[in-house]
């Protein structure tokens, strides 16, 4: 029960300041991936101490190559990792699933609620029909549009709070 208080407090947190300063803190993370190492190795000796380190291990590695890319900001990558070292590989992987549907969806909802949301839909309409009829048309999307970031920590606590809600998938997984 502690657990799961310290990672709606870890969520809450993140999420404000990576809406507010799109910034994901080390100063908050790494007094919460202390408490999870500590709380599961108390709880469960050497075995929490493993559950923990693998929840981190596999929460960090999931997001390291998007990072690599460019398309990711390291505090999410970290923020993954916290929450793995919280509850462990199993919850990571299934609060994953969600983060990447809800990731998809917030991209959505930021494509088409962002300035200029008609003229890149024409661009896309003009781009599929010019590959329906055997024509390269460019995209045209503008470099602003290309190098727009948002909070991906939303996402990653939309993940973790629905792998909360449905423990074993709800259906989905």
């Amino acid at each position: 029960m502690l657990v799961e208080f310290l990672l709606i407090a870890l969520i809450v947190i993140c999420v404000i300041t990576d809406l507010r300063e799109r910034k994901i803190y080390n100063k908050v993370l790494l007094p919460f991936l202390l408490a999870g190492l500590v709380l599961n190795s108390v709880a469960d000796g050497i075995s929490g101490l493993g559950f923990s380190l693998s929840g981190t291990a596999i929460g960090f590695s999931i997001l390291l190559i998007p990072y690599l890319l460019g398309g990711m900001g390291a505090g999410d990558v970290k923020l993954l990792a916290v929450i793995g070292g919280l509850k462990g590989a199993v919850f990571v992987l299934t609060a994953a699933v969600y983060m990447a549907l809800a990731g998809g969806v917030l991209a959505l909802l930021i494509l088409f609620f962002r300035k200029g949301t008609l003229n890149r839909l024409k661009q896309i309409g003009m781009f599929l029909g010019g590959l329906r009829s055997g024509m390269k048309v460019p995209l045209g999307l503008d470099k602003e549009a290309l190098n727009t970031t948002y909070p991906y920590g939303v996402a990653i606590a939309l993940g973790a709070v629905a792998a909360i809600v449905f423990p074993n998938g709800g259906g989905l997984l």
